[in-house]
């Protein structure tokens, strides 16, 4: 297990990447579907692009979980996207909130990159303690 300095910056790090992936997911689907609702569809891209990398680096490399029973597993992941609810929550009032006030591109993916940041300190203590901690007891 590393140190609790090196824990917070490889958090932070993944955070990052999973952050990039949502913001590039959001971006190639404004490019690629211009039509109605188009930034719903934006944010849901973007949303599960940053689940996946998110819940593979956390599981591996954040948590260390070895859970390979896929009845566990898909217990874990109900409640990895479970915490992610909340946290998704604090991320899209931020990003959306951001858009209502400016309506700029900039001020979208700078409240997305704010409300990630909020959510991503909320996720890792819910992971921790409901998650993955759990796991570790079983």
């Amino acid at each position: 297990m590393p140190g609790t300095q090196t824990l917070i910056v490889r958090y932070a790090l993944f955070a990052g990447l999973a952050t990039l992936a949502n913001i590039a997911a959001q971006e190639a689907s404004i490019l690629a579907y211009a039509g109605a609702n188009h930034l719903t569809v934006s944010i849901l891209a973007g949303t599960a692009a940053g689940f996946v990398v998110k819940y593979i680096l956390d599981k591996f490399f954040i948590f260390y979980d070895t859970t390979t029973d896929a009845a566990r597993e898909a217990a874990k992941m109900f409640l990895y996207g479970a915490t992610a609810i909340i946290t998704t929550l604090i991320f899209w009032g931020v990003e959306l909130g951001a858009w209502a006030i400016w309506h700029t591109a900039f001020a979208k993916y700078s409240g997305a990159v704010l409300g990630l940041s909020i959510g991503y300190v909320v996720k890792y203590r819910l992971d921790r303690r409901y998650v993955f901690g759990r796991a570790r007891a079983a």
